[in-house]
C-alpha cells in the first residue's frame, strides 16, 4: 500500500492540467520545504475538469493581460519567511454572525420572502461552473449531465488508487464534488485523509443542496454527515479573508461519521499574492501554508505495509 496524493481543482477557466498538476505539487513540496520536512518524491495525481466547461485552457505563454486566456495568478514560491501569523478574533465573530443569520435564513427558521431564491440567483451569476454543476447542463455540451461528468473524472481517479492510502484534497468547488462523490457515489472506497482549503462547504444554500441529494428533511438543526469512508481525518482550512470560505466552520455544520471523524477547522492566512494583488483564495498560497503541509507530512509518513516492504526489500 503506497501513499497518494489526489487533488481536484476549483472554480473557473485553468491552464492545461500537466501545468496545473505540476504547479500543485510544487506548492506541495514547497510547503514540505517550509516545515523542514524530508521526503523522497511521492506520488500526486490531479483530478481535471476545465476542459468539462470551457473550450480552451489558460495559456501560460500569454503575457497581454487584456487576454481572457492570460493567467492573472500562476504559481509562486511562498518561502517561510512570509508565512506571518495573524489574529483573526474579531473577523472571526463577525463572520459567526453573518454564518448564524444565514443558517437561520436559507434554512427556514425565519422566512424571508424571496431571499433563497436571491442568494440562489446570485451564485448562477457569479459562478459559471457551480451553476453547471447544480443546474444539470454544461455550456459546451448540453447533452452532458454535469454533476455525473464531474464526480466521473474524481470517481475514475480514485478507482485508481482504490488499494493505495489516499488523501484527497479538494479546493473550493471540487470540495463539493469530492464531499458529493464520496457520500453518494464510492461510499465504500476508503479515503485515509480529506483535506478541504478555501470551501464553500459551510455555505447553508450549499448545506441544503446537499441535504436535498441525501433526502434528509431540511431545517435549521439538520446537517449532513461526514462521508463514512475517511477514516483518519478531515481537516478543513480557510483564510478569513477568503470570500469563498464566508462560513469557514465547518465542524458545526456537519456530523461525525460512524469513525467519530468530523471536520477539523484551522484558520490560516494564505499569503499568495502576485504582481501585489493578493488573493487570500488561490490554492497555491493554501498548499504552501505550514499548517497544511504539517497534515500532508503527517500522511506521508505513514508507513506501508509490512507485505509491501517486504517485496521492496527483496525486490520482488
Amino acid at each position: 500500500m503506497k501513499n497518494v496524493i489526489i487533488g481536484i481543482h476549483g472554480l473557473k477557466n485553468k491552464p492545461p492540467k500537466d501545468v496545473l498538476e505540476k504547479w500543485w505539487k510544487a506548492s506541495i513540496e514547497n510547503g514540505l520545504n517550509n516545515i523542514g520536512y524530508q521526503y523522497s518524491d511521492f506520488q500526486f495525481e490531479l483530478v481535471y475538469w476545465a476542459d468539462l466547461e470551457y473550450s480552451k485552457p489558460l495559456d501560460p505563454s500569454i503575457t497581454d493581460t487584456k487576454d481572457p486566456l492570460y493567467i492573472e495568478h500562476p504559481y509562486i514560491t511562498i518561502s517561510r519567511s512570509e508565512l506571518p501569523e495573524k489574529e483573526p478574533t474579531i473577523k472571526r465573530r463577525i463572520l459567526d454572525r453573518i454564518e448564524k443569520g444565514l443558517d437561520k435564513i436559507i434554512l427556514n427558521e425565519e422566512r424571508i420572502s424571496g431571499i433563497e431564491k436571491i442568494v440562489d440567483s446570485t451564485i448562477r451569476r457569479m459562478f459559471r461552473d457551480l451553476d453547471a454543476y447544480y443546474y444539470g447542463f454544461f455550456k459546451i455540451d448540453k447533452k452532458q449531465i454535469a454533476f455525473r461528468a464531474f464526480r466521473n473524472r474524481l470517481i475514475e481517479v480514485l478507482q485508481k488508487h482504490k488499494r493505495d492510502r489516499i488523501m484527497l484534497i479538494g479546493h473550493s468547488m471540487g470540495s463539493i464534488i469530492s464531499y458529493d462523490t464520496l457520500t453518494q457515489e464510492i461510499p465504500k472506497l476508503k479515503i485515509d485523509t480529506f483535506i478541504t482549503i478555501g470551501s464553500p462547504l459551510g455555505f447553508p444554500l450549499i448545506i441544503k443542496k446537499i441535504l436535498k441529494e441525501q433526502n434528509i428533511e431540511i431545517n435549521s438543526n439538520a446537517k449532513p454527515v461526514t462521508p463514512e469512508n475517511i477514516i483518519s481525518g478531515w481537516f478543513n482550512f480557510s483564510d478569513l479573508d477568503d470570500k469563498i470560505t464566508l462560513n469557514y466552520d465547518l465542524a458545526d455544520d456537519y456530523l461525525p461519521n460512524a469513525q467519530n471523524i468530523k471536520p477539523v477547522d484551522v484558520i490560516i492566512n494564505n499569503t499568495y499574492e502576485y504582481n501585489r494583488q493578493k488573493n487570500p483564495h488561490k490554492v497555491y498560497g493554501y498548499l504552501q501554508d505550514k499548517e497544511v503541509a504539517k497534515i500532508i507530512s503527517e500522511f506521508l509518513s505513514k508507513q506501508t505495509s509490512f507485505f509491501v516492504r517486504f517485496l521492496k526489500r527483496f525486490k520482488l
